[in-house]
């Protein structure tokens, strides 16, 4: 059974306010002591591009879909920078969030990224340092310019940093350590989301089903004319949108003080979940009105399906159509259902203008079809939808969170052990593994030192 790590026996006062205590035997060291900057360049485009992220470190760029071709904007590649597996790449105007890492093969990056070359000692150990947010406190601090977008990290500012170090054995079990947890951490969270999106596709298609087909598989099915909704109960009405709502445009460049605020990023995919502003708030354009009930359809890439009906009157951006029904065949609660089903969300993703920003219009989604049942069974079917879904949302949640409190463990983890404050020599492993997840991560700087210039 494994040990938990425990903190070290001994400390010392490094004597550095934000680096703290260390423990007794380990050093501290600027990083121009440890690191030398490299500065190869491409003479041809037969490299692997590399992409730096604050998320996953240093992988190779994606490929274009059903192409061999690099998805980069670049023109040519030629005089990027060449960076051998060990190497460690930062993106300078960006190294406060944390998007540095070593990389695992040899690539090229951007030719204003920094590459450096650790001198000795696993460079992995550094992956994991530098990456804690102590240090991008600290790169943040010491990068150059006024705001975060122009913020700047250069070389001789970066090597001024005191970095703590453990000694060259010891490097190798944390990072052992760390590779191993790592292993499970990711496959523990792809676990719970591949749970969490079968979850959420099971919501989809009972909402779809309910809203397109009844809650009754045994009533007579008739042909509704139109292809993508196929058969629908034989006692409901096709009509176009456009004849059982209106599209409300009352733009204003005031909010009131008791009304909300909402944007696109202030509504959830696929749920409707809301978290609006309230109080003040400036605008820099017109927005629109709506009431109570009204159901506001995210026209702005609608394949995110932001669609959410509000509990308060307020104001809204733009790029939210604003339906209010104009007839009492339809009810709002099954309007916004309606809106937020797959079939319906696929249909008028499809008719979609513009490459980059894609957006729906109302001249389509007004003459989409909708199947309307009578307003009591309406009424079922909304009770139905809440009902079934409970569950399926208690489940998300509950993933959701699971997430949430595994990321949070991940980083308090990864810097109490690269900063000293655990030690895990001590976690003895009982099924004889040496801590690798197959990436060979502990061993790559020796390699390195044989096939790099």
């Amino acid at each position: 059974m494994n040990h938990p790590p425990k903190p070290y026996k001994a400390y010392k006062d490094t004597g550095i306010e934000w680096l703290g205590k260390i423990p007794e035997h380990w050093e501290v060291q600027r990083v121009k002591t440890l690191f030398r900057e490299v500065n190869l360049r491409s003479e041809d485009e037969n490299h692997i591009l590399l992409s730096v992220s604050q998320f996953s470190g240093v992988t190779p760029r994606k490929k274009i879909a059903d192409s061999d071709k690099t998805d980069t904007r670049a023109s040519t590649l030629i005089g990027y920078k060449i960076a051998f597996s060990g190497d460690m790449v930062i993106n300078i105007m960006l190294a406060w969030n944390g998007s540095l890492g070593v990389t695992p093969v040899n690539g090229i990056v951007s030719p204003a990224y920094c590459v450096y070359r650790l001198n000795s000692g696993n460079p992995w150990y550094y992956h994991y340092l530098f990456r804690t947010n102590k240090y991008k406190a600290e790169f943040k601090r010491n990068s150059r310019g006024v705001v975060d977008s122009r913020l700047r990290l250069y070389t001789d500012d970066f090597f001024r940093l005191q970095a703590s170090i453990p000694p060259p054995d010891e490097q190798e079990v944390i990072v052992s350590y760390l590779n191993e947890f790592e292993s499970k951490y990711n496959h523990f969270m792809n676990n719970r989301k591949r749970l969490v999106h079968v979850l959420r596709e099971q919501k989809q298609a009972l909402i779809n089903q309910a809203v397109t087909k009844g809650l009754d598989p045994t009533v007579p099915m008739k042909d509704s004319g139109i292809e993508w909704l196929g058969e629908i109960p034989e006692h409901w009405e096709v009509r176009r949108l456009k004849t059982v709502v209106r599209n409300i445009n009352e733009q204003t460049s005031q909010k009131k003080h008791d009304e909300i605020y909402l944007a696109m990023e202030h509504v959830e995919s696929w749920t409707g979940k809301t978290t609006p502003l309230t109080g003040e708030v400036k605008f820099d354009s017109k927005v629109k009105r709506f009431q109570i009930d009204d159901v506001l359809f995210g026209r702005l890439r609608p394949y995110l399906a932001k669609v959410t009906r509000p509990n308060k009157t307020g104001v809204c951006v733009g790029e939210f159509l604003v339906f209010r029904i104009s007839n009492n065949s339809l009810s709002p609660k099954f309007l916004e259902y309606f809106m937020r089903s797959k079939t319906v969300i696929d249909i008028i993703n499809k008719s979609t203008y513009g490459a980059k920003m894609p957006r729906a219009s109302w001249l389509f989604i007004g003459s989409t079809a909708i199947s309307l049942p009578p307003l009591d069974e309406q009424a079922a079917i909304c009770e139905h939808i809440e009902q079934a879904t409970a569950t399926l949302d208690a489940s998300i949640a509950t993933a959701e969170r699971e997430l949430e409190l595994m990321a949070e463990y991940r980083t308090r983890l990864i810097a109490d052990v690269v900063t000293g404050k655990l030690d895990v020599r001590r976690s003895d492993r009982s099924d004889g593994s040496d801590g690798s997840d197959g990436s060979d991560r502990s061993d790559r700087s020796d390699k390195r030192n044989g096939r790099n210039p």
